[in-house]
């Protein structure tokens, strides 16, 4: 029995609980009701279409998109969604479960990344458990999109780069199996995030990684599937695949404002504020400490994450809010450098935590009887109790000076979130615009494969193409009008098909606002 107790305790076996432990709460929480939403626009809508024809054509090597070339980003999502498909069928859940998987391993590979960076195990337990209650994480994790994998890519590089610095130089075969891994994710993100390791690199005076041979073996690795789709699309394509990939998807981000997405220099400043409470409360403290001792391997590598990727995208033209996602590991570390602080000196805390925690809870409590009466919905009167009663509950422990705010915090901040994830309400963008699977269910029913739909809805949504397997394309009024005298399938808003003055008969149904007609000149189907 002692043998066995001191086996338990030894450091490897208690670091394998954690990472067990960590990582199916974050599966959990990740891969809770995954399916219970309906697919978003733009992305998750579009990397379901192309997937699909994958699923379907069998097409891997050079995707498409309604059988046009998809040229924008590299296929790896969408190779793992039409996997996904293959082995469970197409659906919302299948769709987003190989992103969400792949983001929920970011939460142990946090932990990992923190016990080579910190003396203490405490602070890689908490920069991992706040990573995991970080509502951007969790939510731009659980989509179908490109972001969450492309943190898991980064975090193992990360790892494998604080491996091989401490004269384990096998380990760098992993960062250019990393680097190749991001590549062929997102691009052009590779950028950034490869110049964030290399002036770590300088920084730490590890330039000898950068000359090892396992360095460029693992570049060899990354890159061999990498450079074989590039040059595969270049001989299919000609110049037009450059263009479109390289400039009009990436360098035109960095100067224009693409499809209108713009916001200001500190759009992103805006963005961790809004959505990262209560451990916002932490982070400046946490990049102060960072600052104080920036020769540390965990102060240089959160002053140069934070400022160097906030910079980078900051000056970019367009703003998207996921693009903020690669500065959510360093705020988890930063974050956890002063929650370790106050865990081992906890005579006097800050008396503004007090305060902001005690009005977190109180606005917890507003929303809590907002939803009582306003929108009833059982789930998050549940969340708005368990915010209100954490933050406090906290409030109270710090008034006492006592430590345990710490995992309080923590635990009420993972179960809101369960709440939340477990409500129809954690993707909130859905209501920006009609629901789309009534509307595609009409469009199902009275319309044929490979037909077009031309609506009078503004933009283009991914999703109700996807839903109804039907190209849905916007026009204005006057093409409309034009339209209504060709054998064409019109989705008609209410104001549009009365502006139109449409006879009766053409109609073919309704649903959710929105009418579906013929133009005159159709013949009735056999």
């Amino acid at each position: 029995m002692n043998k066995l107790a001191l086996t338990l305790k030894n450091p490897f076996f208690t670091d394998i609980k954690w990472i067990l432990s960590l990582f199916l709460a974050a599966l959990f929480l990740w891969g809770i009701f995954l399916g219970n939403v309906p697919l978003r626009d733009w992305d998750e809508g579009t990397r379901a279409l192309i997937a699909r024809e994958i699923y379907r054509t069998g097409n891997w090597l050079h995707p498409t998109l309604w059988g046009e070339p998809y040229l924008l980003k590299p296929p790896l999502m969408d190779w793992l969604i039409a996997l996904s498909y293959k082995l469970g069928g197409v659906q919302e859940f299948t769709t987003r479960l190989p992103g969400a998987f792949l983001s929920a391993c970011g939460v142990p590979l946090l932990y990992l990344v923190a016990r080579e960076l910190f003396v203490e195990r405490v602070s890689a337990i908490f920069a991992a458990s706040v990573y995991l209650t970080l509502l951007p994480v969790v939510r731009h994790g659980r989509l179908a999109m490109l972001d969450g994998m492309i943190n898991t890519w980064f975090l193992l590089l990360l790892l494998c780069l604080l491996k091989a610095c401490q004269a384990q130089s096998y380990w760098a075969i992993g960062i250019g199996v990393c680097l190749g891994l991001i590549t062929f994710t997102k691009g052009l993100l590779v950028v950034p995030l490869g110049a964030i390791v290399l002036v770590f690199i300088l920084a730490n005076k590890t330039l000898w990684l950068l000359k090892s041979r396992y360095f460029w073996l693992g570049i060899v690795l990354g890159y061999a599937p990498v450079l074989v789709w590039y040059i595969a699309q270049w001989q299919h394509y000609g110049a037009t695949f450059w263009h479109v990939h390289f400039i009009s998807q990436g360098f035109a981000r960095i100067s224009q404002k693409v499809e209108g997405n713009q916001g200001s220099p500190w759009y992103y400043l805006l963005e961790l504020i809004k959505y990262t409470f209560p451990w916002l409360l932490f982070w400046l403290g946490g990049l102060y400490l960072a600052w104080r001792k920036p020769l540390t391997s965990w102060g240089s590598l959160i002053l140069i994450g934070t400022i160097g990727y906030f910079t980078i995208i900051s000056m970019m033209g367009t703003k998207l809010p996921w693009y903020i996602m690669p500065v959510y590991p360093f705020f988890a570390i930063a974050v956890a450098a002063q929650l370790t602080v106050f865990w081992q000196y906890w005579s006097r805390y800050p008396k503004i935590l007090t305060i902001s925690l005690g009005f977190i809870g109180v606005a917890g409590l507003g929303g809590c009887i907002y939803f009582i009466l306003a929108d009833p919905q059982p789930v998050l009167i549940i969340m708005g109790m368990v915010v209100s009663l954490t933050m406090t509950l906290a409030a109270f422990k710090i008034k006492q000076h006592n430590r345990n705010f710490i995992p309080i915090l923590l635990i009420g901040m993972y179960m809101a979130l369960v709440l939340l994830m477990s409500s129809h309400s954690w993707l909130w963008e859905l209501n920006e615009a009609f629901p789309v699977k009534p509307v595609a269910a009409l469009i199902q029913e009275n319309t044929a494969p490979g037909d077009i739909i031309y609506t009078s809805f503004p933009y283009q949504r991914p999703s109700l193409d996807f839903y109804s397997d039907r190209k849905v394309i916007p026009q204005d009024e006057k093409t409309l009008k034009q339209l209504c005298s060709t054998q064409s399938y019109l989705l008609l808003d209410n104001s549009t098909l009365a502006a139109l003055q449409l006879p009766n008969q053409v109609s073919l149904g309704s649903a959710e606002g929105f009418t579906l007609a013929r133009g005159v000149g159709v013949g009735n189907r056999e």
